[in-house]
């Protein structure tokens, strides 16, 4: 019984790693770049057609919202698309929007690197299942 409760995929289970994939980004010693291979589906990704291909775009977007800078500035002309009784129309705005957004998810570094001389906070979270640390 107790075996099957901590059943953790085995490529979740590395602790000192040299490089490792963290939200799309490779980090190593050498410092931050982008993983190619998840950056090419999003660099690839053609401007949506109708509501359904913009709600799963903003959902994915949306969980890089703390990343990107002035993220409700940009996408605001985005997030009124999928307003009930209102007709689709994929402006120019919304183009450069889609743009920008899509530019965001796809350049390193997302977040930065502590810099040491400053002061930064750790943050950790533990359960009987998990434990997480944020650096802050």
């Amino acid at each position: 019984m107790l075996g099957k409760k901590f059943n953790f995929e085995l490529e979740k289970r590395h602790f000192v790693a040299k490089k490792g994939l963290v939200l799309g980004h490779i980090i190593s010693g050498d410092g931050i770049e982008v993983d190619k291979a998840k950056t090419d589906l999003i660099v690839n990704l053609p401007p949506p057609t109708c509501v359904k291909e913009v709600q799963p775009f903003l959902g994915h977007v949306g969980f890089y919202r703390r990343f990107i800078k002035d993220f409700s500035k940009i996408v605001k002309s985005l997030s009124n698309l999928p307003a009930k009784d209102v007709p689709f129309h994929f402006s120019k705005e919304c183009h450069e929007a889609f743009s920008k957004l899509k530019k965001a998810l796809t350049s390193a570094p997302i977040f930065h690197p502590p810099i040491w001389g400053e002061p930064f906070e750790l943050m950790c979270d533990a359960s009987y299942y998990a434990i997480r640390v944020v650096l802050g």
